[in-house]
């Protein structure tokens, strides 16, 4: 059934295990959560119900920091999120069934129109809530790190390199002793905001060698593809030879690769992939209520490869409990203790307070009607 406008204080998604109970300290205005206006009465918590969410598996770790935290403000509220990857959340959302989402790529036009009919008058609210690097990951017995440049990466991953002692990387390694061991390229099989955020980066840097539109849908067929972000890395981590792309907070035990920027070869760090969204601008032509970024993926010293994920929500719910919800939440979600939640337990990077400043006033205004 569809639920206009998220009327329901519950979702009809069903939500895997990742639900939690939020719990906590009540009417402490400096609490997660509690600055929300609620419509509670004065000295009682005022956050309440039930808020189911879904999407990017990126978000994995920090949706469960998000909601740890989240749970020492408001004991009457349950919060869910189902990583269902970021065309399900993106899906979920423009459809109803969730009333807020992960995506791991900014709302397309089609997308955008279908959300702004779902919102109604408030609107949609989008902006970057979780930004981490894309590690570039690959298992090779022996090999800890790799230096790659751009057109390399491309290569590799279009399947025109084939072998791990391939001279385009020898050269760019001559410290490594590389085997010939055939190179087995694993992708999401999903439609993944991840995959478009890799593919954007290729098409950018490496046009020549890759020639394929950035989309969440892996563009080459006969290659080896599993389900979302553990998908992937426990498909890499598997079989040897294997290369991977993924949230680098996931990638476990595998070598990773230091990317090529000028004359350089940069490592993946929160640090220098927060550079990029810093140097970044907002794109232009949107809403005041949406924050969407031009990566600038040049720029030397940081790293390129960069997922920046957002959060979406609308300005307007039809029930006032669910409204109160939502902006807590995503109140939360941005703010200083949330973002540093979030860097703990996975590595990403908190958001600039310009960025945040931006965002906040739509967030705050989020109301029942």
């Amino acid at each position: 059934m569809k639920l206009s406008r998220f009327s329901r204080a519950g979702s009809a998604v069903a939500v895997g295990a990742l639900a939690l109970t939020l719990a906590a300290c009540g009417s402490d205005p400096a609490a997660p959560g509690a600055a929300s206006t609620g419509g509670a009465e004065e000295g009682g918590s005022s956050l309440s119900g039930e808020l189911s969410g879904g999407g990017a598996s990126s978000q994995e770790s920090a949706q469960e920091a998000w909601r740890a935290g989240f749970q020492t403000a408001n004991p009457d509220a349950t919060v869910n999120y189902d990583p269902v990857g970021s065309g399900g959340g993106r899906t979920g959302f423009t459809d109803g069934s969730y009333a807020f989402a992960g995506s791991d790529a900014a709302l397309d036009e089609e997308e955008m129109a279908a959300a702004e009919a779902q919102c109604g008058e408030g609107g949609v609210i989008e902006f970057p809530g979780y930004v981490s690097p894309i590690a570039v990951a690959f298992n090779l017995d022996g090999v800890d790190s790799l230096n790659l440049k751009p057109e390399v990466i491309a290569n590799i991953f279009s399947g025109e390199i084939k072998t791990w002692n391939d001279d385009a990387i020898a050269a760019d390694n001559p410290d490594v002793e590389l085997p010939d061991t055939a190179i087995t390229v694993v992708h999401r099989s999903d439609d993944s905001g991840t995959t478009e955020n890799f593919q954007a980066y290729l098409s950018e840097v490496a046009p020549d060698a890759w020639a394929h539109e950035p989309e969440g849908v892996w563009p080459i067929d006969g290659q080896e593809s599993a389900q979302g972000t553990s998908g992937v890395v426990a498909a890499a981590q598997s079989g040897e030879g294997t290369i991977t792309y993924a949230d680098a907070s996931q990638i476990s035990d595998l070598g990773t690769v230091a990317v090529g920027v000028g004359d350089e070869f940069v490592p993946y760090s929160a640090e220098a992939a927060a550079e990029v969204v810093a140097q970044s601008p907002r794109a232009e032509g949107s809403s005041e209520g949406v924050y969407a970024i031009e990566l600038k993926r040049d720029v030397p010293g940081t790293y390129p490869v960069v997922l920046v994920s957002y959060l979406l929500a609308c300005g307007t719910y039809a029930d006032q409990a669910q409204a109160d919800l939502v902006k807590g939440y995503m109140s939360y979600v941005v703010s200083e203790e949330g973002q540093q939640a979030a860097a703990d337990a996975a590595g990403s990077a908190p958001l600039s307070a310009d960025i945040r400043d931006a965002v906040l006033p739509s967030i705050e205004a989020i109301a029942a009607g």
